[in-house]
């Protein structure tokens, strides 16, 4: 490996990457997750159910996680920047093209294509990193991307519920489509070129094979499934939480419910700090401990105080974000070769769990309240929690 060649934590080129990368997070999660808010809007403009309302969300998750196990093997053969770059302009002008359409079948048409869309980004990014940076620098530059991510949920979220209250939905999205539009352009002229990449011709019948071979090693199939697990029960409380609030005691406005997604600024934080800690103290020893503080955030929001439901909602934000921050950058180093694709498994499941488990949780918020909604995400968090305590027998791995 030349050493020479990988970038360090500190210096122009890792500057010049982080940012990029925190752009193109904060882009990708602004017009997927944008809509959250806006779910009880949806459900009453276009007069259909909370859950069936929810496939504004659901569904671009679902294209975009299917997608990724075609999009990255691309990236072996056209390059990660180009793949990522495409995919920027794509979803941000897909993202200003829904607002245009004024029936709920063509919207989510539009949103499905958006996931699609939005799939060039994720796992090469991933991927990119753990190519590029030095082993030192990982950790912290995962938890940026993935910073990159929160504060994009956030400022999405904020934008989208605040400008719905004032204008419409339609201004809101519009707006973030053209925030995704800047956030491309900054990208393109800002992230240094691969140097350790080499594009070679993909052989497709051997692609199956770049993805089987991860499910030998010890770690990564459990690594896989944590992120379906964390990602469907943190959804889950996005979701419904503004059902919850919108509703008698609490009748909060669509702005102040914009405002509480303020929040993800945490996850901003946490992602990169934690993952820095992992780097530090090990992935094994911190992983557990994240997921685990998801579970005492879920106890909170079950009081009827809207200071503890808040601070709840912290806390699950800081769990989840710190979690993926970890187990992201971990699949990482253990993938040795094909890391796109290992990536691309990671991030599918990811997704996944945000689109089937995400409208799922409908069905609990639908029968059983809010009771219902941390019920299902205490049971999700659990079975994340006792997969973290299977990855602690891994042996860790050298650093390079």
């Amino acid at each position: 490996m030349d050493e020479a060649r990988l970038i360090e934590a500190g210096t122009p080129a890792f500057r010049r990457a982080t940012l990029a990368l925190f752009a193109a997070g904060f882009s990708t999660f602004a017009v997927l997750y944008g809509v959250q808010p806006l779910l009880p809007v949806f459900a009453d403009n276009f007069h259909v159910s909370p859950a069936e309302s929810s496939l504004a969300l659901s569904l671009p998750c679902a294209t975009l996680a299917i997608a990724l196990l075609v999009v990255s093997p691309l990236s072996e053969v056209f390059g990660r920047k180009p793949v990522m770059t495409a995919s920027l302009f794509a979803s941000a002008l897909l993202t200003i093209a829904a607002v245009l359409m004024p029936d709920w079948h063509g919207f989510l048409i539009l949103r499905a294509l958006t996931g699609l869309a939005a799939s060039g980004l994720p796992a090469v990014a991933m991927a990119y990193l753990s190519e590029e940076m030095h082993g030192r620098a990982i950790g912290l530059s995962m938890g940026l991307l993935i910073g990159g991510n929160a504060l994009g949920g956030m400022v999405g979220r904020l934008l989208a519920g605040v400008i719905a209250d004032h204008a419409s939905w339609r201004w809101g999205l519009g707006t973030i489509g053209v925030l995704a539009l800047l956030a491309a352009v900054a990208f393109q002229f800002a992230l240094p070129a691969s140097q350790r990449f080499r594009a070679h011709r993909m052989r497709w019948r051997e692609v199956p094979g770049t993805f089987t071979h991860h499910f030998s090693d010890a770690g990564l199939p459990w690594l896989f499934l944590a992120p379906f697990l964390l990602m469907g029960g943190f959804v889950c409380v996005y979701n419904y939480i503004g059902f919850r609030l919108l509703d008698p005691p609490y009748s909060l406005s669509q702005t102040a419910i914009g405002l509480i997604f303020v929040v993800y600024l945490a996850g901003t934080a946490s992602s990169a700090l934690t993952g820095h800690v992992a780097s530090v103290l090990g992935r094994r020893k911190v992983l557990w401990l994240a997921i685990l503080l998801g579970l005492v955030g879920i106890a909170l929001t079950m009081a009827e105080s809207l200071i503890l439901i808040i601070l709840g909602i912290v806390v699950v934000t800081v769990s989840f974000f710190g979690s993926h921050s970890v187990a992201s950058s971990w699949v990482g180093r253990r993938a040795s070769s094909d890391r796109a694709q290992a990536s691309a498994i990671y991030l599918c499941l990811f997704y996944l769990g945000s689109s089937l488990l995400g409208t799922a949780g409908g069905w609990f918020f639908l029968h059983y309240g809010w009771a219902g909604v941390a019920g299902f995400f205490a049971s999700l968090y659990v079975a994340a929690l006792l997969v973290a305590l299977r990855l602690t027998r891994l042996p860790p791995l050298p650093l390079s």
